[in-house]
């Protein structure tokens, strides 16, 4: 018996399709600014170093640093590396470093220097010939948006905007995207000015993470939610954003803007549109961003303001067994400040699928216990054929997604006490990411990163969602505005204000404690 040939489509380590193979990225540098800053130093080097250790960038990979210091490339070298020792997920290697730090580079110079862009674009050549990039630069604005319109306008101006032919350049910015509609559309103006809207990457964290990627395979690889997943079974959407911190040194950045702003516009609306989305014909960038965009034109606000939405500010209370300050009393506070700290908000999504499910979302600082879920709850069982005594703490169905700390997901539903009498109670099934899986899931950025350097764009809003975000929170921050009051206060390490509970109640609803 002749033996069996094995065909190159019939190799799996030689099939394309074959999705246990990783995606590593070809030939390419990343350009980093504000590399002073405290996201580059605790997110982005380490996520670079943790994606080298996991062999999934180019041996010729380069990072350059920008900023206004007085370094040398050894000198941002041993800031990488500081970085990467403190904060990195995986176990660092000697070689791993050595070859990583090869295509270290560092050129000093402020925003609006010319030479210094033009020495950062012989640097890029330099490794382009030196590392063999091939000419693909992605360039990583951890900066603030008011400089955004002066880093582009240099990247064009010598020429770092423009490949070659063959050849890629892209853009990665961070939130906020504006602080209103009319800023974001002048800030999308000006980048996509100078790069195609598709070599534009805007960055939100919470999209990288496995959780959020692991709704749509909830929803759309499965028959047994899907059916279900509309307002012939589902009640009500709770999404959550609770943080244990305060604004910790944030006071400059956040005073002024809040958790509506900081939260809602961004996080928390993506994951709205992404529960709330038709299945898309496929998982490309364009059909993917196409059913979030429905989804977000299809969100109506409350009519009442008023009694739909609250805000909160913390006060001093307890939190973790320590003693912590009220939000007026943080530093760089200003005593009258009308800045929120916490907000919640009603939602409706006006489409065939969701008419009549109000969806609730809410944030905020000095909460409870730090958590981020979407929780699914479903209607009660229109007919229970038990006594009303043997389901007295029988509650409603719900599939609750953990986003963070614990990431994974529960389902919540009724299931009879052992013993002699019927009684039922709600019971969990849970399945959590850490005891299911051998392999430690990537930070988000990591996942991120790469897909920026693979030109695999799905996770990352175009303007489009952005602006139709901005047009649902506009009108709240305005009334917000209108009234000239302060949040109503919440005590540190609770769950937010009494108006919040009210908005709930008014529909006949509660928060889940998570």
């Amino acid at each position: 018996m002749s033996p069996r040939r094995i065909t190159a489509d019939a190799n799996p380590l030689r099939d394309p399709r074959d999705k246990r193979l990783p995606r590593i990225a070809g030939p390419c540098s990343m350009v980093m600014f504000g590399v002073t800053g405290d996201l580059a130093r605790r997110k982005l080097m380490p996520a670079i170093y943790d994606l080298a250790n996991r062999g999934l960038l180019p041996p010729g990979f380069s990072l350059v640093g920008f900023a206004r210091r007085d370094w040398a490339d050894q000198d941002f070298g041993k800031i990488v590396y500081e970085a990467v020792k403190e904060h990195a997920r995986t176990p660092f290697r000697e070689e791993v470093w050595r070859s990583l730090s090869e295509g270290i580079r560092f050129v000093p110079g402020s925003f609006d220097d010319d030479a210094a862009f033009d020495l950062l674009a012989a640097t890029v050549a330099e490794l382009d010939e030196q590392r063999g990039t091939g000419g693909n630069h992605a360039f990583y604005l951890s900066i603030p948006p008011g400089s955004f319109a002066t880093v582009c306008q240099q990247l064009e101006r010598c020429g770092l905007s423009s490949p070659a032919h063959g050849a890629w350049r892209r853009v990665v910015i961070e939130k906020p995207f504006g602080h209103d509609l009319e800023s974001a559309r002048e800030l999308n103006a000006i980048v996509e000015n100078v790069f195609p809207a598709d070599s534009v990457f805007r960055i939100d964290h919470y999209l990288g993470k496995e959780t959020v990627q692991n709704l749509l395979a909830l929803r759309f690889a499965n028959t047994m939610f899907e059916p279900v997943w509309n307002n012939r079974y589902v009640d009500h959407v709770q999404i959550t954003m609770a943080e244990d911190i305060g604004i910790g040194g944030r006071a400059g950045y956040y005073d002024g803007i809040g958790a509506a702003r900081d939260v809602i516009q961004n996080h928390l609306l993506q994951l709205l549109a992404l529960t709330a989305m038709e299945e898309p014909v496929s998982f490309d960038a364009h059909n993917v961003r196409l059913e979030k965009e429905k989804v977000l034109s299809a969100v109506q606000l409350p009519h009442d303001l008023a009694t739909g939405t609250a805000r909160g500010q913390y006060s001093a209370g307890w939190q973790g067994g320590e003693r912590v300050v009220g939000y007026l009393e943080e530093d760089g506070v200003a005593a009258d400040s009308r800045t929120e700290t916490y907000a919640a908000l009603r939602l409706d999504v006006d489409s065939r699928r969701w008419a009549g499910v109000p969806f609730y979302l809410r944030t905020g600082k000095r909460l409870g216990k730090r958590v981020t879920e979407i929780a699914v709850v479903f209607t009660r069982a229109p007919h229970l054929p038990f006594a009303d005594t043997a389901t007295e703490e029988l509650g409603q169905n719900a599939v609750v997604i953990r986003v963070q700390p614990d990431e994974g997901v529960t389902l919540r539903f009724g299931a009879k006490v052992p013993g002699a009498q019927m009684e039922v109670r709600d019971v969990s099934m849970d399945f959590g990411y850490g005891r299911s899986f051998t392999e430690s899931s990537p930070e988000a950025y990591e996942r991120l990163i790469l897909d920026v350097l693979l030109g695999e764009p799905p996770l990352f809003p175009r303007h489009e969602e952005v602006e139709q975000s901005w047009r649902i929170l506009d009108p709240i921050e305005k009334y917000w505005a209108s009234k000239g009051r302060t949040p109503d206060q919440y005590v540190a390490g609770g769950w937010g204000p009494a108006s919040a509970d009210d908005l709930m109640h008014r529909d006949g609803r509660e928060w889940r404690l998570p």
